[in-house]
């Protein structure tokens, strides 16, 4: 679109999107949807919420994604699909993925807080701390779209930032929160504005002095390539990965690579992986909700179960590492948070990764003693719920 057609747009629909945008904020949700020929829903503590009374029109919906991208509505229209990030006050900005359905054009906003969260307000166990504290390795975070990964990332770069001298590059598609200068240089490249590729800027950042690099996402093989290869030659590398657990994560970056390769990738990985954060956000008693992580910790008995392709032992591993290193799997998580009162056991087990053991733990059969029950009075601060916003 050019000047004079953006002149005379209206804003009508953006403004009526941004009724919602606000809605959502006030009920503490984490995304909103704008589907053309459907209602507006909002996602709420996990759940789709119906917002809207009347349907959003096809010619709504065009209207408002020119409203919105104004100047870059041609690169939609070639596309088909695009991302930016829409800043809609001083507290609160978006990520937005704006793109074609069969009924027309469709956005989903993701709310991305100005505020960087610690470490301390995630409630984030103590190991995770630690990891702020390595020189060198690769530490990946991984879980679900909205499972908070975004916001883990943010609070150890807030608290290396706070703590540190380093000189920090982030590689991000798109930037979601944005970090000051405190103790740290921090330098942040957004994927399609200031780089052309996170293969890219990953290959430059080598070349510009980093002692951190944050890759937004490890996508392919190009990028898992260099991320090993930056951790192998002291940077210590941060980044994130769709994987459920740690064992699918260790599995899916050498699936990646050719039967021949992935030896090579083993040796590699085994080498430089300091830590694997794993993230679930559970349904709440007293409403939001609560991340339960699985923490895998870089040991010798972990390094030699990577090396060695024995990736099936390595949920017994962490486990069995949890007094000594601090490690902790999913179902050891949920069963701190049911026993904290925090989550229901209902929904302990229903994120359980093996139900029937969780249920045996929380029966006390296991330690020979009743585990205790979870006291209904206990009352959460729904402000404390950060992760319910991202």
């Amino acid at each position: 679109m050019n000047e004079e057609e953006i002149s005379k747009l209206t804003f009508e629909q953006l403004k009526k999107i941004r009724t919602y945008l606000k809605k959502m904020i006030e009920n503490g949700g984490s995304d909103l949807h704008v589907k053309a020929n459907s209602v507006i829903r909002a996602r709420i503590n996990g759940n789709l919420v119906q917002f809207s009374g009347g349907i959003f029109s096809k010619e709504d919906a065009f209207v408002f994604a020119k409203e919105l991208l104004k100047g870059r509505f041609a690169e939609f229209v070639e596309h088909r699909e695009i991302d930016l990030v829409y800043p809609f006050d001083e507290k609160n900005r978006f990520r937005v993925n704006v793109f074609f359905q069969m009924d027309g054009v469709s956005a989903v906003f993701r709310i991305i807080p100005v505020e960087v969260p610690t470490i301390d307000q995630l409630k984030l166990p103590d190991v995770v701390n630690k990891f702020t504290k390595k020189e060198r390795g690769l530490i990946l975070v991984t879980g679900v779209t909205g499972s908070g990964k975004s916001s883990t990332l943010a609070a150890l770069i807030n608290d290396i930032n706070l703590n540190k001298k380093k000189h920090i590059i982030t590689i991000e598609d798109p930037i979601e929160f944005v970090h000051k200068d405190r103790g740290c240089i921090i330098n942040q490249r957004s994927v399609g504005q200031d780089t052309l590729s996170f293969g890219n800027a990953l290959r430059a950042a080598l070349r510009e002095d980093p002692d951190i690099i944050l890759v937004g996402e490890m996508r392919d093989r190009e990028t898992i390539n260099l991320a090993l290869h930056a951790a192998d030659t002291g940077h210590l590398v941060f980044s994130t990965l769709h994987t459920i657990d740690a064992k699918e994560t260790i599995n899916r970056i050498i699936a990646q690579f050719p039967t021949e390769e992935q030896n090579r990738v083993r040796l590699s990985l085994a080498g430089v992986i300091q830590g694997v954060i794993s993230q679930r956000l559970i349904p709440a008693i007293a409403g939001g909700r609560a991340v339960a992580m699985e923490v895998l910790v870089r040991t010798p008995t972990i390094e030699k179960l990577i090396m060695e392709n024995r990736d099936y032992e390595i949920h017994d591993a962490i486990e069995n590492g949890k007094d000594h290193y601090n490690s902790q799997s999913f179902d050891q998580s949920l069963l701190g948070l049911y026993q904290e009162g925090i989550i229901s056991k209902e929904r302990a087990m229903d994120n359980a990764t093996s139900p029937s053991d969780l249920a045996l733990k929380i029966s006390g059969l296991t330690s020979g003693k009743i585990l205790s029950t979870p006291s209904e009075n206990i009352k959460i601060d729904e402000n404390d719920d950060i992760f319910c916003l991202k």
